[in-house]
């Protein structure tokens, strides 16, 4: 089979290299639902995200009380109405030639409750479906065949939005000698920064006592690979060596320049290599303190922030590197520059990239402690796992730079008690215990009973999920001087979907089970982004927000949680299918300061609407702008800068908007010409009426992927006019078919009402758009994506080349 055949091929050369380090990607298992008939799939694999959406799928009746709701009632899709309950069983052989003096099964997350078997013994077994977790499995295996099986059980009621299903992150195999670095018990961390000078502390730890005189080399290297610095520690006969390095004018890690170093550690017996660890860090300071709040590298600033769920839309939630990446990449041209891993542990490819691209991070461990939020939800671990879990996260995860502070919980029930206190205690004295260098927060939502508690006094940064008008006296009461929006806005809205009038609202929901794509539809607990800007702008003790949330995630379709069908979230900035809603130019004209900003809403063909009042918005950086209407102004508005914090529906939309709030719709042109500060002319933009669509348009955001049968190429399909203009009324029915060194993937149009499956290759246009994900063989070449509208006999293609 293929699968035993490639790990033959890895494997084959573990006899002659027992001393050396190996790592071994297990991507090819076999998968059932009911461990009868198996089929093969690769892991990453989420086994639901092919529906079919249900909306019995973990039917809940519940009163959401994070939404402020006292009664019970039936919620549908709230995980996402896709078949993720149940068992699911996994297999693959490994083949070996000799046995290694130890070996690791490395999982990196397996949904939920995976138990572990080699050769028919249980190796081991881990409750929390989202942490990272290692077994060894050095006696059980034999040569020849070795069979590893996951059993996995996902129970109902055990989340609040889709957690996925299966073996959802990679899984590795780690063969070293008896002796060897323990990756994760090592720590490289900066320890301190001053005068031009790093001081970067080096804690290696071996997984034993030497039972020989071995040696330890470490090298440095830059960037470019060339060797900074060299050390080298003989005689070793601890399991614990300590190691410093001095950089004069070191490159410092940061979102603006994410350098990294490569740390190369080497052990040696007489000259014979015995093991090598390789780990990438970065050279930064992390601090927080009452007069300059957040600092990063000694330099004070607000994080500008999106919580993120894990799924990937169309994807479920296995990981693949490329959706990691295009998400990442979107949200720093939004300007922002971190991200809170809501509401449970991150992936560590995840962090690589975080890493690599420059984004810093607030990991995030768990959203329940004690008292239960659903009926089978972390609770039921929580007195057994709550401190193995936070310590296993810690330690994957420690080393990487980008992660710049711990959150020990959202939104916990048991915030409010003496017991919920002497908790936060806890775990705050276990992160610093296991790593001095980062603050510890919390995303508190009942600010007054916490404070009163003591559990926010015993945060390192007071962290607050919305509560606005709560700021003010909790800043003044508590010791920190500074507050955290560690979860902001919960702003609604449909992508391309507006209703009239624009009025901000937190309680009147549509028929169409849509929201409002004028950014003015909000949840009763929250507000909107504007007086979050405010906030942030006009208190300097505040040190920032984590706007919820950055992406629609399955699952959560607040506000429409009885309304069928509705399966995933309105909250996001970006669609489920990663494309921006209106809202992320709103977001993009406050955060993106290298670049201006100038968008127009909402789109100007509106059929039937002759006549009638159809506001106009412009989110834009510039501080002023001119409206016209084929030719003719609407006048030109000059944002509200004296408008201070007034909290309650919202009534400073004038601040961060320019609004043209009486705009008569006749078909045309809409045009807005911005003015910059000195009120000379500096950019405009147009928008037309469009006609009917005549052609298929296709834009990818990569032409060039790998060849290694993971990389994805996220292609925007939309229709366009006669004159070339996309036609954002567009509901088409697409098909799609892929020729060549590649694969259709997936498809996803944002549509939180839609029940068209991911993984067919049909789908319909939703306000004028869709994507399509096409996948890269483990060969080379040219695939050919091709989407036909039938209904309108037109076709478009494109190429995209793996390499």
């Amino acid at each position: 089979m293929k699968f035993t055949l490639l790990l033959l091929s890895l494997l084959a050369a573990v006899a002659p290299l027992q001393g050396q380090r190996r790592e071994l990607m297990l991507r090819h298992w076999q998968f059932s639902r009911e461990n009868a008939h198996f089929s093969e799939v690769t892991v990453p694999h989420d086994w639901a995200i092919s529906g079919p959406f249900d909306k019995q799928a973990d039917m809940q009746t519940v009163a959401i009380v994070q939404n402020g709701e006292t009664e019970k009632s039936e919620i549908t899709g709230r995980t996402g109405a896709l078949p993720w309950i149940g068992k699911g069983y996994y297999r693959c052989t490994l083949p070996l030639k000799a046995l290694p003096q130890r070996a690791l099964l490395c999982f990196d997350g397996a949904m939920s409750e995976p138990h572990v078997f080699v050769n028919g013994v249980e190796a081991g077994w881990w409750a929390y479906g989202y942490n990272a977790f290692r077994l060894d499995v050095t006696r059980l295996l034999q040569r020849g065949d070795n069979l590893i099986e996951v059993h996995l059980e996902n129970r109902p009621e055990s989340s609040r939005w889709y957690p996925g299903a299966g073996i959802y992150r990679p899984v590795t195999l780690l063969l070293t000698s008896a002796t060897a670095i323990d990756d994760w018990k090592s720590f490289v961390r900066t320890e301190s920064l001053q005068g031009g000078v790093a001081t970067v502390d080096v804690l290696t730890k071996l997984t034993e006592r030497p039972k020989e005189q071995l040696s330890l080399v470490s090298r440095v290297r830059d960037e470019e690979g060339k060797v900074v610095f060299t050390t080298r520690m003989d005689n070793v006969t601890s399991d614990s060596l300590f190691t410093q390095f001095r950089f004069t004018n070191p490159r410092l890690w940061s979102p603006e320049t994410p350098y990294l170093y490569t740390l190369e550690r080497q052990l040696l017996s007489s000259g014979r290599v015995v093991d090598t660890q390789v780990q990438r860090f970065g050279i930064r300071t992390v601090s927080v303190s009452r007069d300059k709040g957040f600092q990063l590298n000694g330099v004070s600033r607000k994080f500008k922030g999106v919580c993120l769920h894990h799924d990937l839309g169309p994807l479920g939630v296995a990981l693949n590197k490329a959706a990691l990446i295009r998400q990442i990449k979107l949200l720093k041209e939004m300007g922002c520059d971190a991200i809170r891993t809501a509401h449970n542990m991150p992936s560590a490819m995840q962090m690589d990239l975080c890493d690599s691209l420059g984004m810093m991070v607030m990991a995030e461990s768990f959203d329940m402690w004690k008292y239960p939020k659903c009926r089978n939800g972390y609770a039921i671990y929580f007195d057994e796992w709550a401190e193995r879990d936070l310590t296993n996260e810690l330690l994957h995860h420690r080393n990487h730079p980008s992660i710049v502070m711990w959150s020990i919980g959202n939104e916990i029930p048991d915030q409010t008690s003496a017991w919920g206190a002497q908790q936060a205690r806890r775990f705050v004295n276990l992160c610093h215990r296991l790593d001095p260098t980062r603050p510890v927060t919390q995303g508190v939502d009942m600010v007054d009973g916490a404070v009163k508690a003591g559990l926010v006094s015993e945060l390192d940064v007071p962290g607050f999920n919305y509560r606005l008008h709560r700021y003010d006296a909790a800043y003044k009461a508590l010791p920190q001087g500074f507050v955290l929006g560690s979860e902001t806005a919960s702003t609604f809205s449909s992508r391309g979907v507006y209703h009239f009038p624009p009025v901000p609202n937190d309680t009147m929901y549509c028929a169409d089970g849509q929201c409002n794509s004028y950014d003015v539809d909000y949840g009763s607990w929250s507000n909107l982004p504007d007086d979050d800007f405010m906030m942030q702008d006009d208190r300097p003790w505040t040190i920032g927000q984590f706007a919820w949330t950055g992406f629609d995630y399955l699952g959560e379709p607040t506000p429409y949680d009885r309304y069928w069908p509705s399966r995933s979230s309105y909250f996001g900035i970006f669609d489920l299918a990663g494309l921006p809603k209106d809202r992320y130019w709103l977001y993009r004209s406050v955060w993106n300061t290298e670049e201006h900003t100038l968008h127009l809403l909402p789109h100007w063909t509106w059929p039937g609407r002759e006549g009638k009042v159809t506001p106009v918005y412009c989110y834009t950086d510039y501080p002023s702008a001119e409206l016209f209407v084929n030719g003719k102004s609407q006048g030109r508005i000059f944002k509200n800068h004296l408008s201070t914090v007034t909290l309650g529906k919202s009534k400073n939309l004038d601040r961060y908007r320019l609004r043209w709030n009486n705009v008569v719709y006749e078909p045309g042109e809409l045009k807005v010409v911005a003015y910059d500060d000195n009120r000379n002319k500096a950019a405009e933009e147009t928008v037309h009426t469009t006609g009917a669509p005549v052609k298929i348009k296709l834009e990818a955001d990569r032409k060039m992927i790998h060849a290694d049968g993971d990389d994805i190429a996220f292609v925007t399909v939309s229709l366009l006019d006669k004159d070339g203009n996309e036609v954002p009324t567009a509901t088409d029915e697409l098909l799609f078919s892929v020729e060549g060194k590649g694969k259709f993937k997936a498809a996803c149009n944002g549509d939180a009402t839609s029940l068209e499956p991911f993984t067919e290759p049909r789908m319909k246009l939703f306000s004028g758009k869709l994507v399509v994900l096409v996948q890269s063989i483990t060969k080379k070449g040219t695939m050919t994506l091709k989407v036909t509208d039938k209904s309108r006999n037109i076709a478009g293609k494109i190429k995209i080349k793996a390499i």
